[in-house]
């Protein structure tokens, strides 16, 4: 018999909208691989974005909140391994499992450090330096006590990992770095790579649910675009991004050269066209996907220092890093118009894949983590005291308040 691995999702994944459909996706590939059968269980509803997990062989539930339907069917199911995507989906489910498959290996996928995220986010709105006094929020206390709670975290960003150790002392037995997973780009995929003469725009993208993007496309509308724009009058900056609302398309300007395209139907049809990828990313967390595609595509970019954070390491970017406008503006237009730095930031990217990303050299070590965890799991809970208190006390309080719900929606 297969083994079960189940996975509670915040939403059904989309890898053409987003970078967490694709890193999703590239998680069920290493649990597949390894021989288990893979379910898939959410409370969202679906979108018509949203990927056919059944066409590889993933079976699709759909789950209700503060539901004891959920109890009945993970007792029938009784999984060995359960994935909870994002810490919401474990504060909502986690009492759930740890009360009716008490053997069950616990996953956080943290996708990116909401609190990180939404930090800067408020220190952004606010005009100030982002500290500790954004860091340490009711988000923070949430989300830390989720990953305690579980027996391993998957961190997707060297820096968040050194937040996690270094500000809020999570012991490292509970983490495991997991960036994205990628294939190194052979010399046969480069050759097919349209060329410098063969591009011939700007390009950004990025889900426009998500606030950092936006904020980007509007900091390009209103500040670096027009700076470009003065020394390439007839350059184009084409705009991608999932669920463009009509605020978006109101951005739309032929005459400035900013065009707004909506959704990629092909992300890497529409990077391999463009000559340079903008991300001016001003606040956020986790892994930029776009700079991920732009890298696999052979695109350089022009990146801000949060949209950087966690993809180079020591390695030499594949365009330039620049926070102030102008700065950035400058760096955009040299590497439009210089066709040796561009191949050689080009270059740089597929080292970063090949180094950085290694599918490879991930996926063994996920698995690893979790049978040496699977192996010992009775002592590593034993040696994780906080995690069994904060799960007696938060799964007491959030137990009773799910069943209280529940008695008053009948």
């Amino acid at each position: 018999m297969l083994k079960q691995f189940l996975i509670i999702g915040f939403v059904w994944p989309e890898p053409k909208s987003s970078a967490a459909g694709t890193r999703m996706l590239q998680l069920i590939e290493v649990f597949r691989l390894e021989g288990y059968k893979v379910v898939f269980a959410s409370p969202c509803s679906k979108s018509d974005n949203a990927f056919n997990l059944e066409a590889i062989g993933v079976t699709q539930v759909s789950i209700e909140l503060n539901n004891a339907s959920f109890d009945d069917y993970i007792k029938q199911l009784n999984p060995e391994i359960v994935m909870f995507d994002r810490f919401m989906m474990e504060e909502q489910f986690g009492w759930r499992v740890t009360e009716h498959c008490p053997k069950a290996l616990k996953i956080l996928d943290t996708e990116d450090l909401h609190c990180l995220r939404k930090g800067r986010q408020q220190a952004y709105k606010e005009g100030g330096v982002f500290d500790k006094t954004y860091l340490l929020s009711d988000v923070a206390k949430r989300e830390i006590a989720s990953i305690y709670r579980c027996d391993l975290s998957l961190i997707i960003s060297e820096a968040e990992m050194a937040i996690l150790k270094q500000e809020f002392k999570v012991d490292e037995s509970l983490l495991l770095y997991l960036p994205f997973m990628l294939n190194s780009i052979s010399d046969e995929e480069k050759s097919k790579l349209p060329k410098f003469q063969e591009r011939n725009h700007f390009l950004t993208i990025g889900n426009f649910l998500h606030v950092p993007n936006y904020d980007a496309v509007l900091y390009l509308k209103n500040t670096i675009w027009p700076l470009v724009r003065r020394q390439l009058p007839s350059s184009e900056l084409h705009i991608y991004g999932a669920y463009a609302s009509q605020k978006v398309n109101q951005l739309h300007n032929e005459n400035e050269g900013f065009i707004v395209k909506g959704f990629a139907e092909n992300v890497d049809d529409a990077m391999q066209s463009a000559k340079v990828c903008l991300a001016p990313i001003r606040f956020g967390a986790g892994l930029k996907g776009k700079l991920v595609d732009a890298t696999i595509n052979g695109t350089p970019c022009v990146v801000s220092s949060i949209a950087a954070e966690g993809i180079y390491g020591n390695l030499e970017a594949n365009g330039f890093i620049e926070d102030h406008p102008e700065d950035f503006a400058n760096k955009a237009i040299q590497l439009f118009q210089d066709e040796r730095l561009w191949n050689t930031k080009q270059q740089h990217g597929f080292k970063i894949v090949s180094q950085r990303f290694s599918k490879a050299n991930f996926q063994k070590k996920l698995v690893e983590g979790i049978n040496q965890i699977g192996n010992n799991l009775t002592r590593h809970r034993q040696n994780n005291f906080t995690g069994q208190m904060l799960q007696y006390h938060s799964s007491q309080s959030t137990k009773y308040m799910s069943k209280w719900i529940e008695e008053k929606n009948k």
